[in-house]
């Protein structure tokens, strides 16, 4: 099967994360897989090695036109990012032919109810070069009555061979044995009372400050103060990015992608999520703590840090971590009995 891959880099970790793994995903089922991405340079340091059966098209017009006459089987548009005019024509034109071909919107993440309502459902199209044709919304999510998550078949094995300090060493990172808090984030307005409470805490702790918004947020300087130690590390390919994870004792995540790899590495986190000018992202945030299951000092935790609440942060110590922890854990296994995304979405195009 063929697929095409619609991106428009918004957030340029967040979409062509979860464009690239969906990509991979897919060619390692054996499927040949076209991503069209707007700005294919963020791929350069997120997949330097790339992926067999894995197609990166940059998405200018003279590309498209070029790449029109070879239409799709499956065509994604990721986020309402809305295709490339001439594939999308010659991708109708093939429909029409054939009889076939799906044209799937992948939504964003989400929990809140709606998605469980709205994932499947068709919407036709009246105009434009897709007109005749029916798209229909694929939502991922935590529910069994969603498209799941993305997930590879051999991330639990992978996990269990992962060695900690093998990778801080090859890292450059002189991890003593403190506590490893990794960050990648945008601009939390509570970032300055994280670092103080940090410095001033009784257990040593190392934070791993992520490439990019993160670093500005908290740009580099002195390496020690107090009990905190900082690290800013260089962008990270995907797979270190997960290594990252799972080498934390926890982690402060952003966005999307990062959200999910957390929820896989079952360490302690804290989400901050993509601000929206209507302040639905409260909401949103909202209803992923409550199918989390989250504690009250992990909601307070979640609220002061995404700027709802002028309340102090809860302390970060052990017992906190350990309940936050036994949550997530709890969260995972829940989502590892259920289909993974890319697995569902295949047989959502069979039917």
């Amino acid at each position: 099967m063929r697929w095409d891959i619609f991106c428009k880099v918004i957030d340029n970790y967040g979409d062509a994360g979860v464009c690239w793994r969906l990509a991979c995903g897919l060619a390692a089922q054996g499927d040949g897989v076209r991503l069209w991405i707007d700005d294919p340079s963020v791929l350069a340091w997120m997949a330097p090695e790339g992926q067999p059966g894995v197609a990166v098209v940059p998405w200018r017009d003279d590309t498209a036109e070029a790449a029109a006459a070879s239409a799709p089987d499956v065509l994604v548009e990721a986020f309402g990012c809305d295709p490339a005019p001439d594939v999308l024509a010659r991708f109708a034109e093939r429909a029409a032919e054939a009889g076939g071909g799906a044209w799937i919107n992948l939504e964003y993440l989400s929990a809140d109810p709606h998605v469980e309502r709205l994932h499947g459902l068709p919407s036709p199209v009246f105009r434009g070069p897709g007109a005749g044709l029916v798209k229909r919304f694929f939502y991922p999510g935590f529910t069994a009555a969603t498209g799941g998550l993305l997930r590879e078949p051999d991330l639990p094995l992978r996990q269990q061979r992962f060695d900690r300090a093998a990778w801080l060493a090859g890292r450059g990172i002189g991890w003593q044995g403190e506590r490893l808090v990794s960050l990648f984030c945008y601009e939390p307005p509570a970032l300055a009372s994280l670092r103080a409470a940090l410095e001033r805490g009784p257990s040593p702790t190392r934070v791993l400050v992520t490439h990019g918004r993160s670093s500005r947020a908290l740009p580099p300087g002195a390496s020690r103060r107090g009990a905190l130690a900082l690290d800013w590390l260089p962008p990270l390919p995907q797979t270190d990015f997960d290594h990252l994870l799972w080498a934390c004792d926890l982690n402060f995540v952003r966005g999307e992608d990062s959200l999910v790899r957390a929820l896989w590495a079952g360490a302690p986190f804290v989400w901050q999520i993509y601000p929206q000018d209507d302040e639905a992202h409260r909401a949103k945030l909202d209803a992923f703590l409550d199918w989390l299951g989250a504690p009250a000092s992990l909601r307070l935790f979640h609220h002061v840090w995404n700027g709802f609440s002028p309340a102090s942060l809860p302390a970060l110590d052990d017992a906190t971590l350990g309940e936050w922890r036994a949550t997530v854990q709890a969260a995972q296994a829940r989502l590892l009995a259920q289909d993974d995304l890319v697995s569902q979405l295949r047989r959502f195009i069979a039917r």
